[in-house]
C-alpha cells in the first residue's frame, strides 16, 4: 500500500518522540492504533458487503435466467401438448365418421380374398 521503508518509520518515530513528548507517545500510538484498526475493519467489512452485493446480483441474473427458460420450456410443452391434443381430436373424429357411415353392400374391402370369393358365390 504504502512503500514506507524501515529507516523512514524510524525517522517517524523520533519527530513523534520530539514533538510529542516521551509521556504523551505511548498513549499516542495506542489511539493511533485503535484508530488505523477500526479503519481497517471498516474498510474489511465494505469490501465484504460490495462483493456479497455482486453475488446477489449474479444470483438475481441466474434466477432471471432460469425463469426465463422453465417459461419457454412451458410454452413448448404446452404447444406440444396442444398439438397431440388436436391430432388425437381428428383422429377420433375420422373414427366417429367411419362407424357412423352404414356399412356398403357388397364385400368388403377390408376383407381377405378368400373371404371376399366366398361371400360373392
Amino acid at each position: 500500500m504504502f512503500d514506507i521503508g524501515f529507516s523512514e518509520l524510524l525517522m517517524i518515530g523520533v519527530v513523534a518522540l520530539v514533538v510529542i513528548g516521551p509521556e504523551r507517545l505511548p498513549k499516542v500510538a495506542r489511539t493511533v492504533g485503535h484508530l488505523l484498526g477500526k479503519a481497517q475493519r471498516y474498510v474489511n467489512d465494505v469490501k465484504a458487503e460490495i462483493n456479497r452485493e455482486m453475488e446477489l446480483d449474479e444470483l438475481r441474473k441466474l434466477k432471471a435466467e432460469m425463469q426465463d427458460a422453465a417459461r419457454k420450456m412451458e410454452s413448448d410443452v404446452q404447444t406440444k401438448l396442444r398439438d397431440v391434443e388436436n391430432t388425437v381430436h381428428q383422429e377420433a373424429k375420422a373414427i366417429e365418421k367411419e362407424i357412423d357411415q352404414p356399412p356398403q353392400a357388397g364385400p368388403k374391402a377390408d376383407a381377405p380374398e378368400s373371404v371376399k370369393s366366398t361371400e360373392i358365390k
